[in-house]
């Protein structure tokens, strides 16, 4: 995995992703779900070539069951945009690189 996606947990959150000065996009993953496999070497190109602009975070919804809860994350992938602690936008399913691109700078 590319060293600029971040792993975050329920209890690195509030900090990783909420109080974050750049907006992050959350991946609620699992690694038994076969479309958040399929997305995960879209978002490490995305993490490469957008870093600048956001942060890409994977939260492991099995480790992490109270994040997902709060958010009323359902089916995965879901992905989140977060800015200023408020979701901006989210994205449910594995979507192709250029979709997932444009839903990030229409977001951010």
């Amino acid at each position: 995995m590319s060293e600029k996606i971040i792993q975050v947990t329920d209890a690195s959150f509030e900090n990783d992703v909420l109080k974050n000065p750049k907006p992050v996009l959350v991946d609620f993953w699992a690694p038994w779900c076969g479309p958040c496999r399929m997305i995960a070497p879209v978002l490490e190109e995305v993490a490469e070539e957008m870093g600048d602009e956001i942060v890409i975070a994977k939260l492991n919804v099995d480790e992490n069951p109270n994040t997902p809860a709060r958010y009323g994350v359902r089916g995965i992938p879901t992905l989140m945009i977060f800015k200023d602690g408020e979701v901006q936008g989210t994205k449910v399913g594995a979507v192709p690189k250029a979709k997932l691109v444009e839903f990030i700078r229409a977001t951010i």
